[in-house]
């Protein structure tokens, strides 16, 4: 039941809207008086459904902190409208968990990142009634990891340092340093790594670099990635069809695998391979290129 003195000190300013810019006064937070006001139903239950999904959700618990949830969103632009979600996320949360809830947003931008953390207030100028202001990863905090053995003292934290770096003109010596990193590590503890590392670099030069190098450094010839290396190829000659876009990408890829593995090779070995254009032999080339002594070795008896 709802007590009087409840309804009193709120439907007060009903009667009096100008009420509001007086009691500011008192509290030392002056706002100017209303010069238009417009009474708004109270009841804020939405009668229809609102999706509102958080892109992850956690529910974490330190000896430090105690219980706590953390929203994790990942942002690829800055966007108007996202403060005033995160604000209803965070907010929604706590009230229907009664936890204290983080929000934590990983950008792969600088721009991103340093809009992502700015401070944005409900309320209006003066009286932040509600602030957002989330904790920020990003290519502007997170560490540049080129030394495999720090990227294998903690792979899930070196993945996300080459996510948010995927834009670095130097994440070449990033995915280096991990691929290496990944030799001893079991197959399954590795493929989510390696998957997460592809998915991060989009649609970005260095997300080929990343499956050339699982190749060469990890020859998962069996896991979905070394698929895609095999049968994806770069199809720059579509006009000419697809086996031959197939084609130049496996030539491609094999030249690549043989000068990571600092073998020499001769004109003539380019050209055999770049001129061949049946995919069953490019393929067997391929795998071959992983284990051969020389540059030569790779054509096997025919060479």
């Amino acid at each position: 039941m709802v007590k009087s003195s409840h309804e009193a000190m709120h439907r007060i300013f009903q009667h009096d809207p100008g009420l509001f810019s007086r009691v500011s006064r008192v509290l030392g937070i002056p706002i100017a008086a209303p010069v238009k006001v417009a009474v708004l139903p109270t009841d804020l239950t939405e009668t229809n459904p609102v999706e509102r999904r958080v892109d992850t959700l956690l529910r974490l618990e330190t000896a430090e902190q105690g219980a706590f949830l953390l929203a994790v969103e990942a942002q690829g632009r800055p966007a108007s409208d996202k403060p005033a979600s995160w604000a209803y996320y965070v907010s929604f949360l706590w009230s229907k968990y009664r936890l204290p809830t983080a929000l934590l947003v990983v950008c792969q931008d600088r721009g991103t990142a340093h809009w992502a953390q700015r401070p944005v207030s409900s309320g209006p100028p003066g009286l932040p009634t509600l602030t957002v202001q989330p904790v920020v990863a990003g290519p502007h905090n997170m560490p540049v990891i080129t030394d495999p053995e720090e990227a294998r003292a903690d792979l899930a934290l070196a993945t996300l340092a080459a996510i948010t770096h995927a834009a670095n003109p130097d994440i070449g010596t990033v995915l280096r340093a991990l691929s290496t990193a990944l030799k001893d590590v079991p197959e399954d503890e590795a493929d989510p790594i390696i998957e997460f590392t592809a998915q991060g670099m989009g649609k970005r030069p260095a997300k080929d670099l990343w499956r050339k190098l699982v190749a060469v450094d990890l020859s998962f010839y069996k896991s979905y990635l070394s698929e895609e290396i095999r049968d994806e190829g770069r199809v720059q000659g579509r006009a000419q069809g697809r086996d031959e876009g197939r084609a130049e990408g496996r030539a491609e890829d094999i030249l690549f695998v043989l000068e990571q593995r600092g073998l020499d090779f001769s004109d003539d070995v380019r050209t055999r391979v770049t001129d061949c254009i049946d995919p069953e032999t490019l393929r067997q080339w391929l795998a071959r290129a992983l284990t051969a002594a020389t540059a030569e070795d790779i054509f096997g008896e025919e060479g």
